[in-house]
């Protein structure tokens, strides 16, 4: 009888202060008798209640059952029928809110470890059996456009690419898979993982345009009338980066953490011989606290600052980040100042930042979030010595599609309008992902990429009925 109360199996990793100086892979994942023992917690309960937090419905209790046997292969198969990237989501999906949130153990212990499971089964296919032949789809006649080459996009042109369709992804940055090449670090998602899901797809005969605009270059409706496209995925993100507009953002030394993050992951600044132009500060604040803030401060500590500070206006409850990553920054030394708010950033004469004022919080009433609103403790204003500041506190859509895609509507939010099967208001266009809710997970994006594909395959066969 397996013990309901026994904690995960720990999960092998480099010691804090070895990995704050490197940006090599912070954990090294299960061996298989680890995941064996971990995959044996799994009671396989009768209503399988973690696959209710998964957007992408993998059959969970199914791969961790095989996980158990031995059978890592069937269990990779598994995953595969409906997750197109096992490998990145089980480094970087909030496990904690989704899946392993609801699994049965966590009401009497720790949940078992689906995300680790999940990783450990994907990078054994992928010693073992990633040098397997993909053959190329048969294509059913039929020509899609995904504008986007991020989760979302991937997501789409994986599901559409095996039902025929002939497939062609636009992506506007150099590199093919958005969020996951610019923003997370290389310490949480190795760049080659990426590049070897993205090697699969165009095995299977997707095509990827790389430095193309959609909205610059060519207009969604250019791609329909002129192209050939019979419908299009927008899955183009929410990338553009949100201000506070206090005094002193113009400093020299304050920048978005998009920015800072594309240069380090995107443009490889923290190798010597890439000579990527970035900042560099010695007491680095960094404002927000999400996982984007996370990544940029546990980048700016192996960038070399002494000194990192998370600056957040509530406090650790609310935080919003994953506990993992969370617990990662802390061990690295990053330095947490909550219940903390930025007023203005302060420089000298010539420019430069030189510290951050600050105001003490308090948590109120809970806000329309449903988190206690933060309240100025009057005459609490600090100013805290930094010679860099990183705004992390949120993106929003960049409007380009919108603005040149005639009569495409938006939704109440500014982003792209759809309906619940990703169907904008114009026929043939659908969207996914953050363009339409705003920034979301990895895995959210990838459902809302795997949702766009079925409509869209439903809409071509309709027509050609």
């Amino acid at each position: 009888m397996i013990n309901l109360v026994r904690g995960k199996q720990p999960m092998p990793e480099q010691d804090a202060n070895v990995r704050n100086q490197n940006f090599e892979e912070v954990s090294s994942g299960y061996t298989e008798d680890m995941a064996i023992r971990e995959a044996m917690r799994c009671v396989n309960c009768r209503k399988g209640t973690c696959m209710t937090g998964c957007p992408v419905n993998v059959r969970i209790p199914d791969f961790i059952a095989k996980v158990a046997e031995g059978e890592f292969e069937a269990a990779y198969q598994i995953i595969s029928e409906t997750s197109s990237l096992p490998a990145i989501c089980g480094r970087v999906c909030p496990q904690e809110n989704q899946c392993e949130g609801h699994c049965a153990q966590g009401k009497k212990g720790e949940p078992v470890g689906i995300g680790r499971l999940e990783r450990f089964v994907a990078d054994w296919h992928a010693e073992h059996c990633g040098d397997e032949k993909i053959e190329p789809v048969p294509s059913n006649g039929h020509k899609v456009a995904v504008i986007g080459a991020g989760p979302a996009g991937l997501a789409c042109a994986g599901d559409l690419i095996n039902k025929g369709y002939e497939v062609t992804v636009f992506e506007s940055l150099h590199k093919v898979g958005g969020v996951l090449v610019y923003g997370i670090p290389e310490f949480r998602l190795p760049k080659d993982i990426v590049a070897a899901e993205v090697a699969k797809l165009e095995a299977k005969g997707v095509k990827f345009v790389t430095n193309a605009i959609v909205g610059r270059a060519i207009t969604v409706d250019e791609l329909m009338d002129e192209e050939g496209f019979e419908a299009v995925f927008i899955g183009t993100g929410a990338g553009l980066p949100s201000f506070m507009k206090i005094p002193g953002e113009n400093l020299l030394g304050v920048c978005s953490a998009n920015e800072y993050l594309t240069r380090i992951n995107l443009m490889k600044a923290y190798l010597p011989e890439y000579d990527t132009p970035i900042q560099h500060g010695d007491r680095i604040a960094i404002v927000g606290g999400g996982n984007v803030a996370m990544d940029a401060a546990r980048c700016a500590k192996r960038m070399g600052a002494s000194e990192v500070y998370i600056i957040y206006r509530r406090s650790m409850d609310e935080l919003p980040a994953r506990a993992e990553e969370v617990h990662h920054a802390m061990e690295e030394g990053i330095i947490f100042k909550l219940l903390t708010n930025p007023v203005a950033i302060k420089g000298d004469e010539k420019g430069f930042v030189t510290g951050i004022e600050c105001v003490t919080m308090e948590l109120g009433e809970p806000d329309a979030s449903g988190r206690r609103k933060p309240v100025v403790v009057e005459g609490s204003n600090h100013i805290v010595p930094v010679d860099m500041v990183i705004m992390s506190i949120g993106t929003k859509l960049n409007t380009l599609i919108l603005d040149t895609t005639e009569n495409l509507e938006a939704n109440e939010k500014g982003g792209i309008g759809t309906d619940e099967g990703a169907a904008t208001n114009r026929p043939g266009i659908f969207a996914g992902g953050d363009a339409v809710t705003g920034a979301a997970t990895v895995i959210k994006a990838m459902g809302a990429g795997k949702k766009a594909a079925a409509s869209i395959d439903k809409y071509i066969q309709g027509l050609n009925k």
